[in-house]
């Protein structure tokens, strides 16, 4: 999709050896893709070799895509947790191919929950995976990429905004990719002139498996195809080696490189596609909100606002949303979720709000729950409607920092299960 006037559609990649973490789907496999059309040679360095019960593709299954495309592919099985499979990889590669000229770090780990709610393992997970990983694999790699003529290694990680929003969620989460993107800065600079070191990220949610896992069914309405971080990645990967410390979002790339219409990109085109994390700053934020409440209360200019309005009506739609959830209340739901729920609103029709689901029949309404609440949520009213109608999922509420959770983790997410099945009395 790129421009048919760009250089980048020459095939540059031919007879390269790039090694690719986490290649057997997604955004790995979308760059293997792409540059297995040049004649490019593709190490799937991933952990399937078996077919997974949720999860599709395998490094077979990749292989046999990126041979069809056009590349050889190397699959190999390799969880990067595992020096040694990292070792006996690379050693099979440059084996194999005679070398490797460029390292894609792909793989990564994630979990999007506070510091009480994440277990130590998935806390390990993340470190070991996006950091620790990360880390070996370019250091297995370096000595062999210096012997290449247009070395490269490229993080699938963010710039470092250090906005605590981006921290006070899932600040292991933050910590670990971070941490792919602080191995750009040292090792781009220690091997500046013999190894290009950069960071690409998108500017958008992305539509692979691992999001419809996060944001549920009907996400990747709001996201893009990888295709768009492949044209990204190529042209990183193009570029000589003195391009190096670099942080680079994909569709700023692409527009320096001529590209106009990002709409091919989009799953469900003509939508407004989500931001991705890392990406939204304090005064951006600022600005959003300011703008929002201009719009609700008479614009910046000093008229006057329609007090009325911000009371709460028995028609408004925070508490028409609550006479539903109260009317739809059963033994069934207090059964089987066994949660106090607590929502702090603001805007129009803030204040204090609640769902008891824990005593006896249940029960939902204006003001503080009868007893202490498992889970407290804050965020807007009009995003509180939103989700709770189904346009807006409370994954990517979270994620988005619209929504603010504290308490029991587990509990937030059963009662993202029961909203499945209210969306159609809301």
């Amino acid at each position: 999709s790129l421009p048919s006037t760009s250089l980048f559609t020459f095939r540059k990649l031919a007879g390269c050896t790039l090694f690719i973490t986490g290649a057997s789907r997604g955004i790995g496999k979308a760059i293997a893709l792409k540059a297995a059309k040049d004649g490019a040679n593709i190490v799937i360095a991933a952990k399937t070799a078996e077919p997974h019960p949720t999860l599709p593709g395998t490094i077979y299954t990749a292989a046999a895509e990126i041979e069809a495309a056009g590349g050889k592919a190397l699959p190999c099985v390799v969880n990067v947790r595992e020096e040694h499979q990292i070792i006996n990889a690379v050693e099979k590669a440059v084996k194999t191919f005679g070398g490797i000229d460029i390292l894609v770090n792909n793989a990564s780990a994630i979990s999007l929950t506070g510091t009480l709610e994440t277990e130590t393992k998935k806390v390990n997970l993340m470190m070991e995976v996006n950091v620790r990983g990360t880390y070996l694999t370019s250091k297995t790699c370096l000595p062999y990429l210096r012997k290449s003529k247009n070395p490269h290694i490229l993080n699938l990680s963010p710039p470092m905004n250090l906005n605590p929003m981006w921290f006070k969620n899932h600040c292991a989460y933050t910590i670990s990719k971070y941490g792919m993107s602080m191995c750009v800065l040292g090792m781009a600079e220690e091997f500046r002139g013999e190894v290009a070191v950069n960071a690409l990220w998108p500017k958008t949610a992305i539509h692979t498996a691992a999001m419809d896992m996060l944001g549920g069914a009907g996400i990747e309405k709001q996201c893009r195809k990888t295709d768009i971080l492949a044209d990204a990645a190529y042209c990183i990967l193009t570029k000589p080696k003195s391009f190096t410390g670099n942080f680079i979002i994909d569709e700023v790339l692409l527009k320096e490189e001529g590209v106009k219409d990002f709409d091919v990109y989009a799953i469900a085109p003509g939508k407004r596609d989500k931001n991705n994390l890392f990406l939204v700053g304090a005064s951006q934020t600022f600005k959003e909100e300011k703008k929002l409440s201009e719009s609700q209360h008479g614009g910046p200019d000093g008229a006057k606002v329609n007090k009325e309005s911000a009371s709460v009506k028995p028609s408004s739609p925070v508490a028409e949303t609550f006479r539903v959830i109260q009317d739809t209340m059963s033994e069934e739901y207090v059964r089987s979720i066994q949660g106090v729920f607590q929502f702090e609103l603001s805007g129009d029709e803030g204040g204090t709000w609640y769902i008891d689901l824990k005593t006896k029949g249940g029960s939902a309404g204006f003001g503080k729950p009868p007893v202490t609440a498992d889970v407290v949520m804050n965020m807007s009213s009009a995003d509180f409607v939103k989700m709770f109608t189904g346009k807006l999922k409370p994954t990517m509420a979270f994620m988005t920092g619209k929504l603010r959770i504290k308490g029991n983790m587990a509990l937030a997410i059963k009662l993202e299960k029961m909203l499945t099945q209210l969306n159609s009395k809301l």
